[in-house]
């Protein structure tokens, strides 16, 4: 049985950087992604592709997000720049691996002065 593991999360201040990470035991990667649930919110997309395909980002994220793979450690990263308060939320990495769905436990990134 495959398993994701997330790190990374915690508070930083306005403008400040954050990196993500996913790895991923025994599992084959097709698609990654990178999900957030803020609090009374629906979860959203923030980032993701299709292994050999462009990458995708949310318009919110552009420009300051950056989704990542090591390949060798089967790990996914999401490094975040000049983040928001707005970015405050429960990041969540997914991955499909044929037609099988994974996701992470979740990580709290609270983004606040």
């Amino acid at each position: 049985q495959g398993q994701l593991v997330e790190s990374g999360g915690g508070l930083v201040q306005p403008g400040g950087s954050l990196r993500l990470s996913c790895a991923a035991s025994r599992i084959s990667i097709n698609d990654i992604e990178w999900h957030r649930q803020a609090p009374g919110k629906e979860r959203e997309l923030v980032a993701g592709f299709t292994v050999g395909d462009r990458i995708n980002y949310a318009d919110s994220v552009k420009g300051r997000f950056t989704i990542s793979g090591d390949n060798a450690a089967n790990t996914v990263h999401l490094q975040m720049n000049n983040l928001k308060p707005e970015d405050t939320a429960v990041y969540y990495c997914h991955i499909r691996s044929g037609l099988r769905h994974y996701w992470g436990q979740g990580t709290q990134v609270t983004v606040s002065s």
